[in-house]
C-alpha cells in the first residue's frame, strides 16, 4: 500500500490539472510561455503519475484496467475480471 500522503498528493495534482486545463491550453495556443510558467507547476498534466486504484502502487500499472500488475493477477486468478482467465497448458 502506498502512503496516504502520496495518494492525497496525486489527488491534489489531478484537481489542479483540471482547474487550469483551459487556461493552460489557451496560453499554449497563444504561444505565451511566460504566462504558462507563472501557473502552478503541479497544474501540468505531465507531473501526474498513474497509480493503482486499489492500492496506490505507482509501478507496474496496467492502463487498460487501472490497477497494478499484482492486483490484476490476484483478481484474474479469483475470476473477478470478466474475459480474463489464467493460462494453463
Amino acid at each position: 500500500m502506498a502512503k496516504e500522503s502520496m495518494k492525497a498528493r496525486e489527488v491534489k495534482r489531478a484537481k489542479l490539472v483540471e482547474r487550469y486545463a483551459e487556461k493552460r491550453a489557451r496560453l499554449k495556443e497563444e504561444g505565451d510561455y511566460i504566462g504558462m510558467s507563472k501557473l502552478p507547476r503541479n497544474s501540468s498534466r505531465v507531473r501526474m503519475h498513474n497509480r493503482c486504484n486499489l492500492t496506490g502502487r505507482p509501478k507496474g500499472y496496467m492502463r487498460q484496467f487501472g490497477i497494478s500488475r499484482i492486483q490484476f493477477r490476484e483478481m484474474a486468478s479469483a475470476g473477478l475480471i470478466p474475459g480474463v482467465k489464467k493460462a494453463s497448458w
